[in-house]
């Protein structure tokens, strides 16, 4: 069959063909792209980091403005629920297992009573 339009030119230039290329050969080329990849890693770290469209939550950031009756408040709220549901799932595991869910809600649990116990004892700063 005959084929009235010539093929397409390639996409990429061949650098041993192509008189134009600043390659002298096909490694050359790829150690320059390495090289570039490398440079835009150390120099532009920020570039390869997709940006996130939702933000965190800044308390949980080393933001010294919180204060520390909310630092306090916010730990016995994660204490307690990390708690219930370690308690929770402890009930749908074998005994064995269950001892050992239950001694880590216990010690769940005493570290949210220590958690309240320092928030009874902060002193309210008048802002």
């Amino acid at each position: 069959m005959f084929k009235p339009t010539p093929n397409p030119p390639e996409t990429q230039a061949n650098p041993e063909t192509d008189p134009t290329s600043p390659y002298t050969s096909t490694t050359s080329r790829k150690l320059h792209e390495a090289a570039e990849r490398a440079l835009d890693h150390y120099l532009c770290p920020g570039a390869h980091i997709m940006g996130s469209v939702n933000e965190p939550a800044r308390m949980y950031l080393a933001n010294p403005a919180y204060n520390t009756e909310s630092l306090l408040a916010n730990a016995s709220e994660s204490l307690g629920s990390a708690s219930e549901m370690l308690n929770n799932f402890a009930a749908t595991l074998d005994p064995a297992h269950r001892k050992t869910a239950l001694g880590i809600a216990q010690i769940l649990m005493l570290g949210e009573l220590a958690v309240n116990q320092a928030l009874d004892h902060v002193e309210l700063n008048d802002e």
